[in-house]
């Protein structure tokens, strides 16, 4: 098996129109397709990063929560790179994120940095 790159990551939300919110109009991903699935009661929006499909924003109801901290097994975050990694962390601040200080990542000497989703998911800027 030879895997060609990764298609997407799917992610489900607690409050649609928050997470709907935060990764469009704070993170900047666009909008692909957005449908309501009446059925599941249930949205699913798929969203982009420079032209790229990336993520399944999914809504489910009732939808039990995530353990994050202590960290536990499986998924542990979600990273982006970015080119200004202060510039970055700047702007979430001022949009009203808390985003931890600022490390360098001893095997590679690049900055990085987490902060979280509406939902608590860890999400990491990574300076390219």
């Amino acid at each position: 098996m030879k895997f060609t790159g990764i298609h997407h990551i799917a992610i489900i939300c607690s409050n649609y129109k928050v997470s709907k919110e935060f990764y469009t109009d704070i993170l900047g991903l666009s909008i692909i397709r957005e449908v309501y699935r009446e059925k599941r009661d249930s949205y699913k929006l798929d969203l982009a990063l420079n032209d790229h499909y990336v993520i399944e924003l999914f809504s489910f109801p009732s939808a039990p929560s995530r353990t994050s901290r202590p960290e536990a097994c499986g998924l542990r975050h979600l990273a982006f790179s970015v080119q200004d990694i202060n510039k970055a962390s700047s702007y979430l601040v001022e949009q009203g994120f808390a985003v931890e200080e600022i490390r360098v990542d001893e095997l590679t000497g690049k900055k990085f940095t987490f902060f979280q989703d509406p939902d608590g998911l860890p999400l990491e800027l990574y300076e390219i």
